[in-house]
């Protein structure tokens, strides 16, 4: 999809719901690399911002003693792959970064790492459980081996069915990527969710393209807008429910630590505040709702996104979509 191609239709009120990831919430001009930080540990930008704790947590990630019984990251590689002879040895690729099971020389594989370590537990915005770290690794190692995500980008999704419904597009003030998802703007529910694996599919591509664009060395997250304006109560069917089930299962439990702001339209907003508890918590503290209509919006998105980059119809500035 061309960025620079001018949606002709404009969604002319809109209800927000913010959802500011763990480090939007943090001012992480406040948190200088800890004197402790070990030396010898290749660093970048996002590592240097490690906490004294976070690097704890990481060693003992990577060499985790359980009822006296080390398992190291080889072991975890052979757990996820059993049926893989050379697995103990051999680099593992996820979201285009090499983690060595022995060498810790790129920093960026330690960002990823940390992501897990972050998403652990269900308490705390930072957990830091290395046990529930190991578990969401081994499950999205083997979920990433069954699903293929990577094979996404090869595939054909219908453009008439889901070109409008998903877009790529700037970056917001700290140069991560934004993606906007406009569920609204393809009425047709049956031709989108009648294949729920395709669906699935297609936004796992979408999530893909946007992680592509991460750098993990100065970006490891990215900004999402779920635009849910013309959507309906009455217009879901049981197809596109466990579609929505479905796709919030595989990136809560497979995508760890990635930034969202999300909108839906006035009338949805009571479902947020009706889930907010259900929610696990380090999801639900992302989470506010920021009002309607573009001026307000682009007020509340705009210290985020600079105006160049933030979409007309949102209250900026770009020609995007």
């Amino acid at each position: 999809m061309n960025p620079t191609t001018k949606d002709s239709v404009r969604s002319p009120a809109h209800r927000v719901v913010l959802e500011q990831g763990l480090l939007s919430m943090m001012n992480e001009q406040e948190n200088p690399p800890h004197p402790d930080q070990p030396s010898e540990e290749p660093q970048n930008d996002l590592t240097r911002k490690f906490t004294e704790e976070e690097w704890t947590a990481l060693k003992a990630f990577r060499l985790l003693t359980v009822s006296e019984l080390e398992s190291t990251l080889p072991d975890l590689f052979a757990e996820a792959f059993p049926d893989k002879p050379d697995v103990r040895t051999t680099p593992i690729n996820l979201w285009g970064i090499l983690i060595h099971p022995t060498d810790f020389g790129d920093a960026r594989a330690s960002v990823v790492l940390m992501k897990f370590l972050r998403a652990s537990g269900s308490t705390s915005l930072r957990n830091l459980d290395t046990t529930g770290a190991k578990d969401m690794l081994i499950k999205t190692l083997r979920w990433r081996d069954s699903f293929k995500p990577e094979e996404t980008f090869n595939e054909d999704f219908p453009v008439e069915i889901f070109g409008n419904l998903g877009h790529v597009s700037g970056v917001d003030n700290e140069g991560r990527p934004v993606t906007y998802n406009l569920y609204g703007a393809n009425q047709d529910l049956k031709a989108i969710f009648g294949d729920i694996p395709r669906f699935l599919r297609w936004r796992v591509s979408l999530m893909e393209r946007g992680i592509q664009k991460l750098n993990f060395e100065t970006t490891d997250q990215m900004l999402q807008v779920h635009d849910y304006e013309g959507v309906s109560l009455s217009s879901r069917d049981a197809n596109s429910k466990k579609a929505a089930n479905d796709a919030t299962e595989i990136f809560t439990n497979y995508y760890p630590e990635f930034l969202w702001f999300v909108n839906v339209p006035t009338i949805m907003a009571w479902i947020f505040w009706a889930f907010k508890p259900f929610l696990p918590t380090s999801t639900a503290a992302k989470m506010s709702v920021v009002g309607h209509g573009s001026d307000v919006i682009g007020k509340d998105l705009l210290p985020y996104i600079p105006k160049d980059q933030l979409p007309e119809r949102y209250g900026g500035a770009a020609e995007a979509f």
